[in-house]
């Protein structure tokens, strides 16, 4: 299989990451508990946290890391978008009855609280509740009979859409995320890699926005399930129906290690926690899901139209007659299976009129598609994911919409399996690389121990020998040129009969 040209481009003025080093993970009080989180990645767009432990330590630390941040959600977005309703959004949580919150995810808010408190970054005195309204807000709404204006499409491509190509038959999604264009919102893009320690769950990511619990977007290392808003669907939901709110509903598919315990993690898990909801949902809305799975095309994409009134929970598949040809799949906020309406918006239509046969749709094709014909203005996240090759993509909106935006390229597996994603260490030679991050070259000090003849090796994110560099004299240390590559992250490979070492680098 030939590997997606993988491209990290960042504008100039955007660009700034901060690297946590190890022994420099979150400060701690001599009275907190410790902090199983980290900062990995820090731009001026968006920000990428690790978490772990159980539900309760993975609470902690990530109110303890972003408490500032979630404050601001809190203050600019959430209780203003409510207004005078928010102490009615409240009660809504508060009152048994209206909705199912597992019992893990309020210990998780409460850690999250009390993370927040013990950094002194709880400045609002937010509660538990109020951790909950926000991860419940379009749920709350759906009672409420609020619109929320959001948006949302995404493409699915897989088997004969994808053969011929470097996906050579794996399974692709484009997402966009069409929302509120909020100056809060766009300075507080978040993803947060969740690693559980508990035995029934798995490691996770969660794409979207500080304060976030659910999966509003969200992956693992097979499975991904993107929701949007049913923007035809005019009914409210009904107090007292006991409905799953909509982001823990996926967020379970993800984390659960297998959710249905049928021995598989595809998108029969995602259908299995929504039917888990037996009175539909508070609100309308389409829940996109795609694995890696691509024995059977039911295993492998599906599209939810769910709804709080009957019928409740429609399913469709590439099976269904939606005019998109082939192994594709497509949908944007209209309803198209549920009582056989085909509501085609003019993002619908322009898909199906420009995805031809629904062969030969590659990385690029699939994210062509989207960006070309599949935009709206208010689009403030792009992503793309094919969990087959462990690729993961985002870009975000700043001065332009996300899809006309500059993104990066991350690999899927770094992201989630690693013990860190980008740290610096000490290796058993004691090499020194710096200045890192770095603008055109790194030095590399302390190789007199260094037995020779050895190696150095550039290697970019596609995994690819960049640049090859063989040393045969002792030498204390050596200047790597970077000038020529583009900014991202590179692994140094320094390696020889007695050696082999390997440093995570960024260019800037």
């Amino acid at each position: 299989m030939n590997a997606i040209k993988k491209i990290v481009a960042i504008k100039d003025r955007m660009f700034l990451i901060t690297v946590i080093v190890l022994g420099l993970i979150v400060p701690q009080t001599s009275n907190a508990q410790e902090i199983q989180g980290e900062i990995l990645l820090d731009t001026l767009d968006f920000k990428i946290i690790r978490v772990w432990g159980t539900h309760t330590e993975r609470g902690y630390a990530y109110g303890y890391i972003t408490g500032n941040e979630i404050n601001d959600i809190f203050d600019n977005y959430i209780k203003p978008m409510f207004g005078n309703y928010y102490n009615t959004a409240r009660n809504l949580i508060l009152a048994e009855g209206n909705f199912q919150i597992n019992e893990v995810y309020i210990m998780e808010a409460q850690a999250i609280i009390d993370g927040m408190t013990e950094s002194g970054t709880n400045t609002q005195n937010l509660d538990v509740t109020d951790m909950l309204v926000g991860n419940c807000m379009l749920d709350i709404q759906g009672i409420l009979g609020k619109s929320s204006g959001l948006g949302c499409s995404s493409l699915m491509s897989w088997g004969d859409a994808t053969t011929n190509t470097d996906l050579n038959g794996e399974a692709i999604i484009t997402r966009h995320l069409d929302w509120s264009s909020n100056t809060t919102l766009l300075s507080n893009h978040l993803i947060v890699i969740h690693q559980p320690t508990e035995e029934s769950e798995q490691n996770w990511m969660l794409i979207g926005f500080t304060g976030m619990m659910g999966a509003l977007s969200g992956v693992n290392n097979y499975l991904g399930v993107f929701q949007h808003v049913m923007a035809d669907y005019t009914s409210n939901g009904q107090q007292n129906k006991s409905y799953k709110p909509i982001w823990f509903a996926m967020r379970d598919a993800l984390e659960k290690s297998d959710y249905n315990s049928d021995g598989n993690c595809n998108v029969i898990d995602i259908k299995n926690s929504l039917d888990d909801s037996p009175n539909g949902f508070a609100s309308g809305y389409l829940i996109n899901g795609l694995s890696d799975n691509v024995s059977s095309d039911d295993l492998t994409a599906i599209v939810a139209e769910i709804t709080p009134t009957a019928p409740t929970h429609v399913y469709r598949n590439n099976t269904f007659p939606d005019s998109i040809p082939g192994d594709n799949l497509y949908s944007a906020n209209n309803q198209i299976a549920r009582n056989n309406l085909m509501h085609f918006c003019n993002r619908y239509n322009n898909i199906r009129n420009h995805i031809g046969d629904g062969t030969l749709i590659g990385p690029e094709e699939n994210w062509d598609l989207m960006r070309d014909w599949s935009h709206q203005s208010n689009n403030i996240q792009v992503m793309q994911f094919a969990p087959a090759i462990n690729h993961f993509r985002i870009g975000v909106k700043n001065d332009l919409p996300a899809y006309q935006s500059e993104y990066i390229d991350l690999d899927l597996n770094d992201l989630l399996n690693s013990v860190t994603f980008i740290k610096q260490h000490k290796n058993k030679t004691s090499l020194t690389f710096y200045p890192n991050p770095t603008v055109d070259q790194i030095i590399i000090s302390d190789m007199g121990a260094v037995p020779v003849p050895y190696t150095i090796e550039v290697i970019n994110f596609n995994g690819m020998v960049v640049q090859k560099i063989e040393i045969t004299e002792k030498i204390s240390s050596f200047k790597l040129p970077l000038s020529n590559y583009g900014k991202g992250i590179y692994t140094i490979h320094i390696h020889g009969k007695q050696l082999s070492s390997r440093q995570k680098i960024i260019k800037i």
